[in-house]
């Protein structure tokens, strides 16, 4: 969650619970080896390209809209160098048009490289992050997690205070090579800034990966004093109030949920999910 999100996919956010919640938590007292470098980072990061996520992504639009982003991306193959730019820039709305941010962080990427701005490089950072919190594919969300490390730690070193920038590098360390890194700078963000939308919402999941709910509790509630319409930050809460078990306080975050997505899958889980919770 950039900011407060229309979440037209939240069909899928049960999912994506399910992801959160299986994946295994990393140590917390020793840290794994990062790679950084050598072969290992590479083959991590050259895995997908611009090309590869856009046949991805064209799967999901109508014929119409895959052959215009197909003629523009001609254009941009065509061009020189010194004209692909604007074409880039042209190229991201269009996917954005259409709720597609994983082309768009590979677009952006190269804006970056070109422009290299603490805004350019923290916008693509976002891009990879969004991109990879709503992926349970298991090659591919590591490889944009390190594409995000990486624009982060760019814009890092245009402004090494901001505040965007530090959260967004610590929550790409918490799910790729360092957890305890990223806490830990997850955690000086919101002691500078407690009201942090970003690092609030990422302590708030890692609190539901490592099972401290009544932490996550308190971390989606700070989200959602700020974004109260955010469908998908309800749901959450909703799972972990479940998890400590006040139910009648998840069956109001559940039913707001389902309120605000107003998405007829979730609202068959949700439910039936009330349901359980009312015997």
């Amino acid at each position: 969650m950039i900011n407060t999100k229309q979440i037209v996919v939240i069909a899928g956010v049960v999912v994506l619970m399910g992801f959160i919640l299986l994946q295994p938590v990393k140590s917390l007292t020793k840290e794994e080896p990062v790679a950084t470098e050598g072969a290992a980072a590479t083959t991590v990061t050259d895995q997908f390209s611009l090309e590869s996520v856009s046949q991805i992504a064209k799967q999901s639009l109508s014929a119409n809209l895959a052959k215009e982003i197909t003629d523009l991306e001609a254009q941009l193959n065509a061009a020189s160098d010194a004209d692909k730019l604007p074409l880039y820039k042209e190229l991201a709305q269009h996917w954005l048009d259409v709720n597609q941010p994983m082309p768009v962080a590979f677009i952006y990427e190269e804006i970056a490289q070109q422009e290299p701005s603490l805004e350019n490089w923290v916008k693509t950072g976002d891009l990879f992050t969004d991109s990879y919190q709503h992926l349970s594919d298991t090659v591919m969300a590591p490889a944009f997690t390190e594409r995000a490390k990486k624009a982060y730690e760019e814009a890092l070193a245009i402004d090494d205070k901001n505040l965007d920038a530090r959260t967004g590098l610590g929550t790409a360390l918490v799910n790729g090579p360092a957890p305890m890194a990223g806490i830990t700078m997850l955690l000086d963000v919101v002691k500078e800034d407690p009201e942090n939308l970003n690092a609030n919402y990422n302590l708030g999941l890692f609190s539901m990966k490592s099972r401290q709910f009544d932490k996550a509790v308190e971390r989606f509630n700070t989200v959602l004093e700020q974004t109260p319409n955010n469908a998908e930050v309800w749901f959450y809460l909703a799972t972990s109030y479940e998890n400590i078990g006040l139910k009648a306080d998840a069956i109001k975050a559940f039913q707001k949920s389902k309120e605000l997505a107003a998405d007829p899958s979730l609202t068959q889980f949700i439910d039936r999910k009330v349901e359980e919770l009312s015997k």
